[in-house]
């Protein structure tokens, strides 16, 4: 089969980690007799300087254009007192928009060869995790209206939540059918006890649960989840909440990983073109140095073949390749506590991964 990625390396460590990621895509493909055809596209602050925009017209056909997109990361201190319209986060929720991306897909495990890495105690430890976090996309308040104000004690800003049923019915159906092929169990989570929005959130999803008998579904507001998450992990299967809690969830999930450098992300519609990228930014700090950690991009490409294109095989190989070189003993930076073995560079946990392949 033959297939078009676009490619969107941004901004910080983006260029080597979707450099990375495009690497085992080929590999994969002489492996499984597949061709892959990459177009490179600007967005974020890389796009602003070249175009003046963090989102140029070229780049959303180009993607359209495409069987799917490999995302890297965008931001960076250079461009944060740059207005709301010309901040590199802008392109990223207009390309979301753009391509009609309403559900983010953030699978989070633990691996048993990084438990050490795991910030909990040893008893959550050892019971181990693995859980999918569906967050809502293009709704909330990060799509909502706002601005600037004279309020009741001067001047203010406001940020507007708001959810149509369509909304949240289309990512209820999402959820449920991730959790029919998992382990049947549902837990969304809102803020029912004070938001509007929350309370038409649960309503429909105990509408749409009549649909998926063989799913339990069970509710839980989102203070409570955050303590959740870190207290027993192991309780979630699959999660379903906006956008706004599903970003701060899914970064917490992260941590308790070991990294945020292992989780990949999957942005989908309705069709099978999909965005995916590490959930992690672009880390400037570290930019240029070959010490990024590849694999979440890496999985990232794998979810790619799984969830676009329907290449099942060819994913599991990615996962398992992954598997073995951490259970190896092979970590980068971010992995490798004070005082521990050398860690590998980018390019060389990439080779690792490959040579696993």
């Amino acid at each position: 089969m033959n297939y078009t990625i676009a490619l969107i390396k941004g901004d910080g460590i983006g260029p080597e980690i979707v450099t990375s990621a495009v690497r085992v895509l080929e590999k994969v493909g002489q492996k499984f007799g597949h061709r892959f055809a990459f177009s490179e596209y600007l967005m974020g602050g890389c796009a602003i300087d070249a175009c003046g925009t963090p989102l140029p017209e070229e780049t959303v056909q180009g993607c359209l254009a495409s069987d799917s997109v490999l995302l890297g990361a965008v931001g960076g201190p250079k461009w944060d007192k740059n207005p709301a319209a010309l901040r590199p986060e802008k392109g990223l929720l207009g390309i979301r928009a753009a391509l009609g991306l309403y559900t983010n897909l953030r699978p989070a495990k633990l691996y048993p060869a990084l438990s050490a890495e795991c910030p909990l105690r040893a008893d959550i430890v050892e019971k181990g995790f693995d859980l999918m976090i569906v967050r809502e996309l293009t709704g909330g308040i990060y799509f909502g209206e706002r601005g600037r104000r004279d309020g009741k004690y001067g001047p203010e800003a406001y940020d507007t939540e708001a959810y149509s049923v369509m909304e949240i019915e289309r990512i209820a159906r999402v959820a449920f059918e991730a959790a029919k092929k998992r382990n049947g169990r549902l837990v969304s989570i809102d803020k029912a006890n004070v938001l509007e929005t929350s309370r038409l959130w649960r309503e429909t999803m105990h509408r749409i649960a009549a649909e998926y008998p063989e799913v339990a579904l069970s509710d839980m507001l989102v203070d409570n989840a955050a303590m959740q998450l870190v207290r027993c992990p192991s309780q979630f299967d699959v999660i379903v909440t906006s956008n706004m809690f599903g970003d701060i969830l899914s970064d917490e999930a992260s941590q308790i990983t070991g990294s945020i450098g292992l989780l990949p992300s999957a942005s989908l519609g309705d069709g099978t073109r999909g965005l995916y990228e590490p959930i992690h930014g672009s880390a400037p700090d570290i930019a240029g140095q070959d010490k990024a950690n590849p694999i979440a991009t890496i999985l990232s490409a794998a979810m790619m073949l799984r969830y676009s294109f329907s290449l099942s095989a060819e994913a599991d190989c990615i996962e398992g390749a992954v598997d073995r070189v951490l259970a190896s003993g092979l970590r980068t930076a971010d992995l490798i506590g004070a005082g521990k073995e050398t860690p590998l560079g980018c390019t060389a946990m990439t080779d690792a991964i490959l040579a696993a392949i």
